[in-house]
């Protein structure tokens, strides 16, 4: 059994003083029995700060007795950090948004390979690593949100009809370090070419309201506020903004539609939020337990209903607010390829002049 080193000592010290006072073996027995076990823990480097998290990780602690401890940062300092530790790291597992991350994380070598019958059966392939270096648990489709009372939906059908000079000056849409935009031109990239990809990029600057600024919510009050039409965001932000406290907010949620492009071809561009065992883990059967955890619908009904993400558990439904936006066709291209392009998207983003 393991034992607290603090503990260790005072045990020791009792049992000396004890039988220094010819004190009974009861009662040597006795102090023995209060010693403590150290818990079965994990431990977390996480970017995602969200309260169903924390939610979940005690819900997996009071079912298996695995204490799960997080140390949160945003993706930069966290992969900075598992660079500088090595195998000596504090933590099991890497938990982040967008699989550019997590290639980014296995490329620098961060991951191990895993083994689960369990996650092969309820992840489709597309959406983790082949070894089992990461696994996606939550899908967020890359939509175009567009304005209810100036935008028919029969001017909507692709992202690469963002390009046509119809929407000059109407397109709202990140800043091209922006991890879900670089995603989104890996996929174009890989689905048409980088000479096709090129030239979207460039059409679409021309095409923008404003040099990019602020995050996907603020891309959705641009579109409420008519400086642009329809904007390039995250599904889940609209359903942020759907239910926040801020009247504003919602307000501005509720002045958009949700579209779907690429529906007769390819479908429309996924993305995950996603996990895997580090190299250096201390606790890596702790650490599947907990992604396993996680991948069952009991977790996956409560990511859902929280955060406005799809499941990608096929046996848990959206939440009622994501099943009003409509069914969709995914883009079912490998992640992994997304994640190998994403130095190529940036590279042209820069040649396209997107700021």
């Amino acid at each position: 059994m393991k034992i607290k080193f603090s503990t260790l000592t005072l045990a020791f010290a009792s049992a000396f003083v004890l039988g220094s006072c010819g004190g009974s073996q009861e009662e040597t027995t006795a102090s023995d029995q209060e010693v403590e076990a150290v818990q079965e823990e994990l431990n977390i480097y996480t970017d995602r700060h969200y309260e169903v998290d924390r939610v979940l990780y005690d819900l997996f602690e009071a079912e298996t007795g695995i204490k799960v401890n997080i140390l949160p940062g945003n993706s930069e300092e966290l992969l900075s950090r598992m660079k500088n530790e090595g195998d000596r790291g504090f933590a099991d597992i890497y938990f982040t948004a967008d699989v550019a991350r997590l290639y980014q994380a296995q490329e620098a070598g961060f991951f191990q390979n895993s083994s689960s019958a369990v996650l092969d059966s309820i992840i489709p392939s597309y959406l983790r690593e082949e070894n089992g270096k990461w696994y996606g648990l939550t899908k967020r489709a890359r939509i175009i949100a567009y304005a209810k009372d100036r935008v028919d939906t029969s001017m909507l059908s692709t992202y690469e009809d963002l390009a046509n000079e119809k929407w000059q000056g109407k397109i709202a849409v990140r800043a091209a370090n922006n991890v879900y935009n670089q995603s989104l031109l890996a996929s174009i990239i890989a689905n048409d070419g980088e000479e096709a990809a090129l030239a979207w990029a460039t059409a679409v600057v021309k095409n923008m309201y404003q040099e990019p600024s602020g995050n996907d919510r603020d891309q959705v009050k641009a579109v409420f506020a008519e400086k642009a039409d329809v904007a390039i965001v995250n599904t889940y932000y609209v359903g942020k903004l759907l239910n926040s406290e801020d009247a504003l907010e919602k307000e501005a949620g509720e002045s958009v539609n949700i579209f779907f492009p690429n529906q007769k071809g390819r479908g429309t561009h996924i993305n995950i939020s996603g996990l895997g065992i580090l190299n250096g883990a201390k606790h890596a059967e702790n650490a599947l337990k907990l992604i396993e955890f996680l991948a069952q619908e009991k977790a996956q009904e409560q990511l859902a209903q929280a955060n406005y993400e799809f499941p990608v558990n096929k046996n848990v439904p959206a939440s009622d607010l994501v099943q009003s936006w409509g069914t969709f066709k995914e883009d079912t291209l490998s992640l992994q390829k997304i994640g190998a392009l994403n130095a190529t998207a940036i590279q042209m983003f820069d040649k396209a002049g997107w700021k």
